[in-house]
């Protein structure tokens, strides 16, 4: 069974660097997609807009399919459709096969988001310890990956389809094959009258948990879209040199999750979603007021540092405060759920920050991220319903808990 669990969880991680080696090759070769199918600067953020919206709903619609279908058998099959979705994108030419591959590659995604984390909350589960940051880590150096690529198809002028199609011809055989080792949860832990915090209400308990998801996406939609102008028009670097804090930001993100598990099963989820959100406050803090792009980028390199650690624990706090309820399947509607607020942070921080700037101040805009990450420290207690089973408690794994592969299902 151990050797399942680790099969199980090298082919999930597998999934999480494949997913974010394809975000990154397409996010980062959006001004080459707008080129190609000519699409005006009006029309782009209608088109960018669409894919978190859609990917939305394949979050909601997956909550209704793993009801009667494994969370694996659904990650099997969405992640060859993100990554045939991608290539569609680079290949057409007609503004219609963008609309298209776009709304397949957000519904796509939306899917295989939610369940990934759902395989990686049983997964956690059935180890009886925190290994969702390594998880998330896998996708972050994807994230590297991926853009890497995308520099090299850019800088050497290289059409989309030729980025694209190489990876894809590698990734989607590999993908469905380390599909075959992903592992479902066999069953919920037992419950302890009484010390289930989500018990009754349906999920209610679960809106704190989504707004802190809500606010860690629009920090770090705040990073990815604004980095580089800031760094540039505010602080005043080179063109260059601009483009170094988001990749300093996901070497921190990657290096900070792959630490983090560690601190999580020493200190306790609570202790270390508190520093990650300090952290992060000060990192947006530091952005504000510095006087220099060296500076700025300190304090970029402070946000990944603190930001890489909300999103792994909230989805890890959903599934614990879910198995409380002791209702079947609670743990993989709350994933579905919460994973919507993802796309929210998305849609809401990019024209939030631009919004601020242009009105006010940019410098002054980045404040507004700074106190949102701060609402984390209010609902901190939320990551530690019942006994802290899988970060820093003393309760000891379930048998019961352990998985089961979903070869041959």
């Amino acid at each position: 069974m151990t050797d399942v669990l680790r099969r199980g969880r090298a082919s999930l991680a597998f999934s999480f660097l494949v997913q974010g080696v394809a975000f990154a090759l397409l996010v980062t070769r959006i001004p080459g997609i707008q080129d190609r199918y000519g699409v005006s600067d009006g029309m782009l953020p209608v088109f960018l807009a669409a894919v978190p919206i859609l990917a939305g709903i394949g979050s909601v619609s997956t909550e209704r399919l793993v009801r009667r279908v494994s969370p694996s058998r659904v990650l099997r099959w969405s992640q060859p459709v993100v990554l045939l979705a991608l290539l569609a994108v680079g290949a057409g030419r007609q503004t219609a096969v963008l609309a298209l591959a776009l709304a397949a590659f957000g519904l796509a995604v939306g899917a295989l988001d939610a369940s990934m984390n759902m395989l990686g909350v049983s997964l956690q589960r059935a180890y009886g310890r925190s290994i969702m940051l390594s998880l998330h880590a896998a996708y972050s150096l994807g994230g590297i990956v991926g853009a890497s690529l995308a520099w090299v198809g850019a800088h050497y002028g290289l059409a989309l389809w030729v980025s694209y199609l190489p990876v894809v011809l590698v990734l989607l055989p590999a993908a469905l094959v380390g599909s075959r080792w992903y592992v479902d949860g066999e069953a919920q832990a037992p419950v302890e009258k009484g010390t289930g915090a989500g018990q009754g209400g349906g999920l209610k308990w679960l809106l704190p948990l989504c707004l802190v998801m809500t606010v860690a996406y629009i920090g770090d939609s705040t990073v990815s879209n604004w980095s580089a102008k800031y760094l540039q028009d505010v602080l005043g670097s080179s063109e260059q040199m601009a483009t170094v804090p988001y990749n300093v930001y996901m070497v921190t993100t990657l290096l900070g999750r792959t630490v983090g598990d560690v601190g999580v099963r020493r200190f306790g989820a609570v202790a270390v979603v508190r520093a990650g959100a300090l952290v992060a406050a000060a990192g947006f803090a530091v952005v504000a007021v510095a006087p220099g792009a060296w500076v700025g980028m300190l304090g970029f390199t402070l946000l990944g540092l603190g930001l890489c650690v909300l999103v792994p624990q909230t989805f890890a706090a959903a599934g614990r405060r879910a198995d409380e309820t002791g209702r079947p399947g609670a743990s993989d509607a709350a994933v579905a759920r919460l994973n919507v607020f993802n796309y929210v942070g998305f849609l809401v921080g990019s024209p939030l920050v631009g919004a601020l700037g242009d009105a006010w101040s940019y410098r002054g805009a980045m404040l507004v991220p700074m106190v949102l990450v701060l609402v984390t420290l209010v609902h901190a207690r939320s990551f530690a319903p019942g006994a802290d089973r899988y970060g820093g408690g003393h309760e000891r794994p379930r048998t019961a808990d352990v998985g089961r592969s979903s070869n041959g299902l």
